[in-house]
Order: C-alpha cells, then structure tokens, then sequence
C-alpha cells in the first residue's frame, strides 16, 4: 500500500488533519477506543480551573464588615445592582455568582480569603507561570499537576489547544479543545478505517478519534461560542465521566485584568465562571461527590480602586474549593485587615497563607498523599492540615 495520498499528503499527515475535525484524543497505556466509552467514574478526580489575569478578590468575596472597605472603594463598593450574597464571618458574594452561592449554602464551596502563591510581582505572565509550576520558582517544563498525576500514577486532560505549564513534564497528558472544522461524512471514516487498516498505529488513532467524537460536540456549539467557557466545562464533565481513565482536569478561563470599568466587566466574567461550574457540576453527575474543583489565580489586585473606576495588579487574593464532598460552607483563610498599616506595602491585601498549602490539603485528603510524596509536588510549602472533606 502506498504512503502517499492523491494529495501528497503522507499517510501520518493526513490522519493529523482528519483527527483535527474529530478532536482526537488518545492517551499512553489505553488500549482502545471502546475504553473511552461507558466506563463507570468511580475515582477521585480534580479540575483544576486557572483565572488568568488577576481576579480582584474584594469585588468578588467581598468584605462587607471591613470598616475601610468604602473607604478604598469608594465608587466600586457601591457599584452592584443586586444584593451582596451573604456567606460567613462577614463576608459576601458578588451578586452575579448566584450557583457558586447555592453551592456554598449546601456546603459544597469553600471560598478562601487573602491566599498568595508566593509570587512577589505584578507580572501576569510571570506569575501564571509560578502558579502553575508551583515549585517556587518558575520552571517552565514542570507543573504542580504533572508532577502529582506521576506521583499517584494517574492520567490528566487539559481543555486546551496545547499543554500548559501545569501539566508538562508528565507523559500521562493529553490535551483537548474544539475544531472549527466540519465533520466529515460517515464514508469518509469507512474510508480511512480501510486505509490504516495495516497501520496499526493510525488505526487506533483514528479509533480513538471516532470514539471521542460521540462523546463530545468537537465542532463547538453555535457559531462564534467555539472556546466558551461553558461549553468547554460541559465537555470537560462528559470527558471525566465517560472514562475512568481520566483521573484530572484543567480549564482556563482569561479576561480578569480590570484596569478600567471593572464592575461591568467583573459582572460579566463572575457570571461566566459561575455558570461554568454549575454546567460542570450537572455534566458531572453522581461524579461531583467525588470530585474537587479548585479555582485559583496568579495575584490579586490593588486594595484602592483607581482613576478609572478599576484596579491595578496586586498580592493577595482569593481561591474557590468545590464539590460534592467537601466541608463547606464557611470562608477558610485568616483576614489581614484593610487598614492603611494592614495592607502589604500599603496597596494591596496582605496574604496570610499559600495557594499551594490549600491545593496540599485537598492532594492529601483526596489523593491520599504522604507529606514525602506532597514534598515532590511542592517542595516549599507544607499543607493546612485542617479538615476540607467529609
């Protein structure tokens, strides 16, 4: 059999094109495509969510008791059109993160209030990097996620159109996203299947490419929604729960960096990630008892509102736990103060513990994870070692 189409292309070549329309996906050790299909979810799994841009964390756990808080704030704080949600110890919701605060009301969110992953400047890029790499240092070939799926030997997805530096470094990574290209006709598959069918590695590639197809809409939903934010959580959950194969996931969610005209903007983008955890929470089903989502960010943003009715890149800032078997329902992390004194270096919001000593706690309580194996992950932070899970 000849390797070269009537095209040109090389065999190899035109199964990378042919898998492009069908979201192919495949991952080292699965066997085959049937595995992809109606395996029952039953281990623990984790979607690790990205907010890349800064979420300004006083607009969104708000703190309604900080005496200071309008002071700083003095257009920002006024800037809601419906009622704050309440939580506890003071602190509220925005107004437009209503499924969060269901969550959150039937013990199934924990917000957590002045975190820092350590980083000490307003590089976005810079930061994303140390937030995801979670060494201390940037390494740009190791994530925190990576290096944990190989500690527990288990498989990661990201939803994305290449690996982020969460999940490099590990060879049990996959990537997924939609194509914008449409399906081909049925005969087209027969075609190819008769094609590789002395190629065996073409052949599963394309196996499993027809597999994921019935599982995911790879084309994306509508015209101009191809990458949002919702429909790629919906996706998310059918991929974790169609293969237990798929121990974790990561999403990304950008458009957080509000200079200017932030509470219109935050309106916008809180709504967008709320209902893209309550869509992966109903796509998750019974799954969502034991799944953790953790929501994180590279920094927070400046305690003072600026010139333009927005704020500027800061510290501390805020991080979101959920899922079915948590301990929720309370806000965890301890509260700095906003006071002039109280504020690191008199702008932004003092963090009081690490990003990474949280995601260490749900590692351990979720994955079963020695202090000697979460020492690999992240070699310069402990755990909290209180209780997040039922």
């Amino acid at each position: 059999m000849s390797n070269t189409t009537n095209n040109g292309y090389t065999r190899r070549q035109f199964i990378q094109l042919a898998s492009t329309g069908i979201a192919a996906l495949s991952f080292p050790g699965i066997a085959s495509a049937s595995m992809l299909i109606n395996t029952p979810a039953s281990s623990p799994k984790i979607v690790w969510i990205v907010l890349r841009g800064a979420l300004d964390s006083l607009h969104t756990v708000i703190p309604s008791f900080d005496k200071h808080y309008p002071t700083l704030r003095p257009s920002l704080s006024q800037s809601f059109t419906s009622p704050v949600l309440p939580l506890d110890r003071g602190f509220s919701l925005h107004p437009a993160m209503s499924n969060m605060h269901g969550l959150f009301k039937t013990k199934q969110l924990i917000p957590v209030v002045a975190v820092s992953s350590g980083y000490q400047r307003r590089s976005h890029f810079d930061g994303q990097d140390f937030l995801e790499s979670g060494k201390g240092i940037i390494d740009h070939d190791s994530g925190w996620l990576a290096r944990a799926i190989d500690v527990k030997h288990k498989k990661a997805l990201s939803i994305s159109r290449a690996v982020p530096i969460s999940l490099r470094s590990s060879s049990k990574v996959n990537t997924w996203f939609p194509s914008r290209l449409n399906d081909a006709d049925n005969d087209i598959y027969l075609a190819l299947e008769k094609l590789y069918q002395d190629d065996e590695l073409l052949s599963m590639h394309l196996n499993k490419g027809l597999a994921l197809k019935g599982i995911v809409n790879s084309k994306g939903n509508k015209k101009g929604r191809l990458g949002k934010f919702e429909d790629l959580a919906k996706d998310c959950a059918k991929l974790l729960t169609s293969s237990d194969n798929v121990d974790c996931a990561m999403l990304e969610l950008g458009g957080w960096d509000t200079h200017n005209q932030q509470a219109s903007r935050l309106n916008q983008k809180l709504a967008e990630l709320d209902t893209g955890i309550d869509v992966l929470r109903k796509g998750l089903g019974e799954q969502w008892s034991n799944t953790v989502v953790i929501v994180a960010t590279e920094f927070g943003r400046t305690a003072r509102e600026n010139g333009t009715k927005g704020t500027d890149h800061g510290t501390g800032n805020a991080m979101f736990l959920a899922g079915g078997s948590l301990k929720g329902g309370m806000v965890k992390g301890q509260w700095p103060g906003l006071a002039d004194e109280q504020l690191y270096e008199n702008r932004d919001l003092m963090p009081t513990t690490n990003t990474f000593g949280w995601i260490g706690s749900i590692l351990q309580q979720h994955w079963g994870f020695t202090d000697e194996e979460l020492a690999i992950v992240f070699p310069q932070v402990d755990s909290y070692k209180e209780s997040l899970l039922i």
